[in-house]
């Protein structure tokens, strides 16, 4: 669907658009350019009569069109807006809504172009061109705000699918510390180990230091050892012998 463009210079025939002043000189070669495709040109032309003449309603809307033909949207809603508000006559109030709508709708201001396509309907409800634009405007803000729906929920996707991934990156990074700080525990519990084997080892080599009373202590037992047994091998001794005499005899 394509909504249908109302867009038109205001001629010099007809009592209504008929300037008094100077202007209209200058109109005609606007609207010789306008016709000819030269829309710069032709606003310029324009905009001299309105300078000419500032209550020249005919220039300030043939002014409006030029920049629309330049796909100058914004200043086309600008210009149209500024000539709805000091207008009165309902008829042509009826075309500055319609086509302020259009330079709305070009401009994806859907919601505006909405109001200003009602507006020219409450002055000419029966301008079906209007009526057509005012369906087409709405279709198309329907259209944006379930793509700007689509965009949210996107976004959203994406900043839940981010959370997610720096979650599982925290996840990752935090396992890792809590492995490395595990192994470091167990190269340490390794290493006080080895340290404690050999300082383990290192004692056993070592003899083993005694006091002075466990020496004599010692020394004594020791002594009273060998007593003991030079006594016994005595014994044995005179035994033996006393047994090979009564051999003998």
């Amino acid at each position: 669907m394509k909504f249908l463009i109302q867009m038109f210079v205001l001629l010099m025939a007809g009592s209504l658009w008929v300037s008094a002043q100077n202007d209209r000189k200058v109109i005609r070669q606007g609207i010789k350019a306008y016709e000819k495709g030269d829309y710069s040109d032709a606003e310029v032309q324009f905009r001299k009569a309105g300078d000419l003449n500032g209550e020249s309603f005919i220039a300030d809307y043939n002014t409006g069109a030029a920049l629309y033909k330049q796909e100058k949207y914004e200043e086309t809603a600008k210009q149209f807006e500024s000539l709805a508000q000091s207008g009165t006559d309902p008829q042509k109030l009826a075309k500055v809504w319609h086509n302020m709508g259009n330079s709305l709708l070009e401009g994806e201001q859907y919601q505006a172009s909405i109001e200003a396509y009602k507006n020219s309907l409450r002055l000419n409800p029966g301008d079906m061109d209007t009526k057509y634009n005012l369906a087409y405007a709405r279709e198309k803000l329907k259209e944006q705000q379930q793509q700007n729906q689509q965009n949210q929920d996107q976004q959203q996707n994406q900043q839940n699918q981010d959370q997610q991934q720096n979650q599982q990156n925290q996840d990752q990074q935090q396992n890792q510390q809590n492995q490395d700080q595990q192994q470091n525990q167990q190269n340490q519990d390794q290493q006080a180990q080895q340290q404690d084997e050999q300082q383990g080892d290192q004692q056993q080599a070592r003899p083993q230091e005694i006091s002075k009373e466990d020496a004599e202590r010692m020394l004594s037992a020791i002594q009273q050892k060998e007593k003991d047994v030079k006594e016994k091998v005595d014994k044995e001794k005179a035994t033996v012998a006393k047994v090979k005499t009564e051999k003998d005899w």
